[in-house]
């Protein structure tokens, strides 16, 4: 490295350092008794209500700027091969118009089998207790239901999922949750006869202290009729470790 590099490594060096003193590191743990994604379950194996996962992760958030990165991790049984789903994601949050934005990019890896990776991009706005969320699929594969990796020659690119959320806490350490989902399958999908479904959740979450909360919640999706007993409404609870 020559003497001007040096120069111009040692200044970004000595900018970054404030950003990098006030960054932040959290993690979390949890035990549900059955995992769902957009309303459908993610052990396709059994038919039964509760199939137990272990989940957890962690969130890098560089002090006040706005950026962060993080990990989310849970067990899964729907793909050949492949026990986990491992999450990275990045993105950057701010406040306009008195409201929260996020917007950001993640990656579902299945390192057992690549035919589930997915690439999303994500934006969302929350105002008060409400909270409107967007996903788009910008990779070629979509969870397995098409893409290159899959062998099927269709694109689940453009694949988009809408999101509305309610959290409000009601009483000292109680805050009541419900949200409603729309997926909206890119027409290489639509055209194999795999139809939109609406996702949906109604529960609660109880905060003990100290990082702990327990939550509980009835998750599930409509047309049951296609894709059989994942989308069938669960009562699914939760215990969360924030650490």
């Amino acid at each position: 490295m020559n003497g001007s590099s040096s120069k111009v490594f040692a200044t970004a060096l000595l900018a970054a350092l404030p950003l990098l003193a006030s960054a932040q590191l959290t993690g979390n743990v949890s035990l549900t008794t059955n995992y769902k994604f957009r309303g459908q379950d993610q052990d396709a194996t059994k038919a039964k209500a509760v199939k137990p996962a272990l989940q957890g992760g962690f969130d890098y958030a560089f002090g006040e700027s706005g950026w962060y990165v993080g990990n989310w991790n849970s067990s899964v049984d729907w793909l050949t091969n492949n026990s986990l789903e491992s999450d990275l994601y990045g993105g950057y949050k701010f406040k306009a118009a008195g409201a929260d934005f996020d917007v950001g990019a993640l990656t579902y890896i299945y390192p057992g089998n690549s035919n589930g990776n997915t690439t999303e991009l994500y934006g969302a706005a929350t105002l008060g207790p409400f909270t409107a969320k967007y996903s788009h699929t910008i990779s070629k594969d979509y969870f397995g239901f098409a893409g290159a990796k899959s062998g099927s020659g269709l694109k689940g690119r453009n694949t988009g999922y809408l999101n509305f959320a309610f959290a409000q806490e009601v009483a000292p350490s109680v805050t009541v949750k419900a949200s409603v989902g729309f997926t909206r399958f890119a027409s290489d999908i639509k055209d194999t006869g795999v139809p939109n479904y609406m996702d949906y959740q109604l529960g609660g979450a109880y905060d003990f202290g100290g990082g702990l909360s327990l939550g509980a919640a009835v998750v599930g999706a409509n047309k049951k009729a296609f894709f059989g007993h994942v989308n069938k409404s669960r009562v699914i609870v939760t215990l969360t470790k924030t650490l």
